[in-house]
């Protein structure tokens, strides 16, 4: 019988923890697993919000994939994915021969979600990778150091953000501890700056405790931060954004984190897509197609209790990926599969530093508590991918 080979697309939290779960669980030789991912390395998404503020530098939030995989039962291809052809089981790449598969595990993340609002694509930022979050800090920065020799424009350091969602509520809190910094390097008087967070919806945190939000809102807004709830952006322009009603907004500095979608390529494959993801069955498989898993921000999984899709988030991706690996074994050996039942553990987020929010278990959490909570969340990522190693070697500055 031939050896199964299993192609897993992407090097986020699901597909790692796939490939982390399947190298633990399987015998040498017992299935060729290939993982293909477009850089060599890991990004850790629920930090990216930090090097985007300029309060870590970028290499923090990322980890060599080699440095996670055991390269004798994974073999690691850097390219990216160009197509995935469902009919032949195959998966084309830019700069290597198409990939054949028995088993298919997609977890190729997101891509930006913009509502139809005009220019956002062109004109804004977007927290997505390393990349991006380096150019968001530099841009920052060099509008800042234009200040002085422009006039004193004040839309030069005007920052809005766009979305008040846990990406757009822990970049600002980011840039509240950054502003102090950046003030002082550039002799502007803290009270010029704005920093101003837009949100469509009626409350920041859409959904979240209203306990912890207004906690979240009173510490914003102590520090300056200026809200604009129930106001969708209708268009981002060069010149900053123009707000339903017709204000306009002048900022040169607008970052987006209103909402992702599922990647492209996933709707490209034929796939039933609803928004760019695939609603899963039980064991996390795509409709009419036993043989390939979708996984994170490329997935809908309802949460049987109010029949509403889960949000993406780092720790449902994780579990997925836990699971997918044991069903892969099992399917592999003959056994049994499990069905994917989301545990929710608990859900913090940062507003900077040394503040932030959360629920664990039954526990609202406030403050310098919070703030704990969340490294040690992120610390317990590191321990997945590599034990104890790993979390000395990458986590010391989340201590």
């Amino acid at each position: 019988m031939a050896t199964p080979k299993i192609v897993v697309l992407g090097a986020g939290y699901a597909g790692l923890m796939t490939v982390v779960g399947l190298q633990k669980k399987l015998n040498y030789n017992e299935a060729d697993v290939t993982l293909v991912n477009q850089n060599d390395y890991h990004y850790i998404t629920t930090l990216l919000h930090e090097p985007a503020a300029g309060t870590q530098p970028a290499d923090h939030a990322r980890i060599a994939i080699r440095d996670i995989i055991d390269e004798k039962k994974v073999k690691f291809i850097q390219d990216q994915v160009t197509a995935i052809k469902l009919d032949q089981k195959e998966v084309h790449l830019a700069n290597n021969e198409p990939l054949s598969y028995d088993y298919l595990v997609v977890g190729l993340g997101s891509a930006p979600e913009t509502f139809g609002i005009r220019g956002l694509l062109e004109n804004a930022l977007f927290i997505r990778n390393i990349n991006s979050v380096r150019m968001i800090n530099q841009h920052i920065e060099y509008m800042f150091s234009k200040y002085h020799n422009e006039g004193q424009r004040q839309d030069l350091i005007t920052i809005v953000v766009g979305g008040a969602g846990f990406t757009g509520i822990e970049f600002v809190g980011e840039l509240i501890d950054r502003m102090p910094e950046l003030c002082r390097k550039y002799d502007i008087p803290r009270e010029k700056v704005r920093l101003i967070n837009i949100e469509a919806a009626p409350t920041v945190l859409p959904g979240f405790d209203p306990e912890l939000v207004d906690y979240a809102v009173k510490y914003f807004e102590s520090n300056g931060v200026e809200f604009r709830l129930s106001t969708p952006i209708e268009e981002c322009t060069e010149d900053g954004v123009i707000l339903k009603g017709g204000e306009e907004i002048k900022a040169a500095t607008v970052v987006w984190t209103g909402g992702v979608r599922g990647n492209k390529l996933v709707e490209e494959s034929g796939l039933e897509t609803m928004r760019g993801r695939v609603k899963v069955d039980e064991f996390l498989r795509a409709p009419g197609h036993p043989e390939v898993f979708v996984l994170g921000d490329s997935s809908l999984v309802f949460n049987k209790e109010n029949d509403r899709p889960y949000p993406p988030t780092a720790q449902i991706a994780t579990q997925q990926g836990q699971n997918c690996a044991k069903n892969l074994v099992a399917a592999i050996r003959g056994g049994q599969m499990e069905p994917f039942v989301f545990d929710l553990k608990g859900t913090v987020a940062s507003l900077g530093r040394k503040e932030a929010i959360g629920i664990v278990g039954k526990s609202k959490l406030f403050g310098r508590k919070a703030a704990i909570m969340k490294r040690i969340i992120e610390l317990r990522w590191l321990y997945l991918l590599g034990g104890i190693p790993m979390v000395l070697r990458k986590g010391r500055h989340l201590i």
